[in-house]
């Protein structure tokens, strides 16, 4: 015989019921809040916290009250950066480690790779872009409304400008959700760093409550060509122009050729970008704290690679050698803070190696959210070195490339916690130069000593290492290209760009070799590069490659 539930024993339930639903709702609302805030091209030495010339209160506020990662590394360029912030994966294995995306690439990251922003968003987060894209541009599903950020305020590609009309390769590029933004709808104070603050500041001001939030705010400060406010012009104009070398000939030479033509230093106008930025980031940090979430909105800075050390760019990376493009420390190891209030030890230095590919996975554990990845990460989660000081070694070799400016002249690197190999590659019609540079990064970490010749042996095995990391590349994949096709046109307005989802295929494309000789003709390309995405050889594939996913 059934047992059958009086109506006052349910109500006993009941009160325990809702007493679950709102601890549920509770611990939802506890949930940290999330802000990832790039520069372009910030210089090692030109933040206070590093004993800079330029004013950066809110970055030095972040420091104190936060935690310096003081061995945060990036690639030396723009595009692979952001890529493997999305990711967590090395940009070789995505085809963008060379090169960045230029307005004239029909290319993006695989629609396949699952994106940072799409984790928060699966776990409930509202998700915000504001600012410069730079990671495709040419169809939808590269679109940052396709790739987890369900409103995005900024433009696709980078230098469009401080000022009015923003606009890349003279077509508008600045819009809100795919709708170009018009002129007179930006406002009186219309310097694009401060139209950045105050759509951030804005978004955090109408947010959901209900809701923690993630925000990606990459600046394209202060990245060239520069330009800041008259009363920042005036703050500056006496700065020191007298920087110390970089000891890298590919930038050093410029500073030289700039002199030698009596063209004035770039240092006056940058040191006002940065300071601008400065503004900005003090403007969002204010905005946490009037709206009284400041305690639990886990912040975080970085640059997307080192300062623009050249003579147009301004930048001061010392003690660092070299700069951006460079594989030397002055070109990949930046400035980066995080602060949480309620989590974080304030005025704490982590020095374990953290990268790019690492700032995904810490995330999501700092904020309890599960990555989607299906596809091996290349990143960790450097979490309880933050929290707790737990030791993080890193035995295994970081690797990345660059090959900007200037076509067929590379700039490589592999390092972990002892040793570190720079080779500056040059490729000419019939020859390549390879030029190694090998430090004991543990003991000289501004790259003084090179003992290449010394060890020839950890050369050698480097190397080998490097050209096996090198093949993983697609044979499709960006290289450096400073000008378009010939005859290529840009659009009038770049919003309008992207072909909608609707006119694409459902499924990328297969490319011209049957499938069935795919994998044969991959194998045949050797260390040349891929056929096959994200496919690597294995010891027991004979030769084969197989896709590179994840075991967990």
């Amino acid at each position: 015989m059934k047992r059958k539930t009086s109506k006052n024993h349910a109500n006993r339930w009941l009160p325990l019921l809702m007493s679950s639903l709102l601890s549920l709702s509770s611990i939802a609302d506890e949930r940290p809040n999330v802000i990832v805030m790039v520069a372009d091209d910030l210089g090692w030495a030109d933040v206070g916290f590093h004993g800079g010339d330029i004013d950066t209160p809110s970055l030095d506020s972040l420091a104190e009250e936060g935690m310096e990662l003081s061995r945060f590394y990036t690639t030396p360029i723009c595009s692979p950066t952001r890529a493997a912030l999305m990711t967590g994966r090395n940009p070789m294995r995505l085809g963008v480690a060379y090169g960045v995306f230029m307005p004239w690439d029909t290319a993006g990251i695989h629609p396949d790779e699952h994106f940072l922003p799409e984790s928060f968003l699966n776990a409930g987060y509202q998700t915000a872009m504001v600012g410069k894209w730079h990671l495709g541009h040419a169809q939808q599903s590269y679109h940052p409304n396709d790739r987890g950020f369900e409103h995005f305020y900024g433009h696709l590609h980078s230098e469009v400008g401080y000022y009015p009309p923003f606009a890349s390769q003279n077509g508008r590029d600045f819009q809100v959700n795919g709708q170009s933004i018009p002129d007179d709808a930006l406002g009186e104070e219309n310097y694009e760093t401060f139209l950045l603050a105050d759509e951030v500041s804005r978004y955090i001001k109408e947010r959901d409550k209900e809701k923690p939030f993630f925000v990606y705010m990459p600046f394209i400060a202060p990245h060239t060509p520069l330009s800041a406010p008259q009363a920042l012009q005036d703050k500056y104009k006496d700065i020191n122009t007298d920087l110390p070398p970089a000891r890298s000939p590919d930038t050093d030479n410029t500073r030289t050729i700039s002199k030698l033509l009596l063209q004035p230093s770039a240092r006056p106008m940058y040191a006002a970008v940065v300071d601008g930025m400065d503004q900005a980031i003090g403007k969002v940090l204010k905005s946490l704290e009037d709206e009284d979430i400041a305690d639990n909105t886990i912040v975080m800075f970085f640059s997307d690679n080192g300062g623009a050390a050249y003579s147009v760019g301004g930048a001061n990376n010392a003690p660092l050698r070299g700069g951006k493009g460079d594989a030397f420390e002055g070109g990949i190891r930046v400035v980066s803070v995080i602060r949480w209030p309620e989590k974080i030890p304030s005025g704490k230095k982590m020095d374990q190696i953290m990268t790019i590919m690492d700032v995904f996975p810490t995330l999501a554990e700092a904020a309890g959210i599960k990555t989607g990845n299906t596809r091996a990460l290349d990143g960790r989660s450097l979490w309880p070195s933050i929290i707790e000081g737990e030791e993080a070694p890193r035995d295994e070799y970081v690797f990345f490339a660059s090959e900007t400016p200037i076509y067929g002249h590379f700039n490589l690197t592999l390092f972990n916690d002892e040793w570190k190999l720079v080779q500056v590659v040059d490729q000419e019609q019939i020859t390549t130069t390879v030029i190694n540079h090998l430090f004991k990064i543990s003991e000289d970490p501004y790259e003084y000593n090179n003992l290449a010749d010394q060890h020839p042996e950890i050369v050698a095995e480097l190397s080998s290492q490097m050209r096996q990391w090198q093949s993983l590349y697609p044979v499709n994949g960006r290289r450096s290209q400073l000008v378009p096709p010939p005859g290529w046109r840009a659009p009038l307005d770049w919003a309008d760009y992207p072909v909608p989802l609707e006119k694409l295929q459902a499924k990328a494309a297969p490319g011209m070799p049957p499938e069935y000789a795919l994998k044969l003709l991959d194998m045949q390309h050797g260390e040349r590069g891929r056929l096959v995405y994200d496919c690597e050889s294995r010891w027991w594939s004979f030769g084969l490659c197989v896709r590179n996913s994840r075991s967990e």
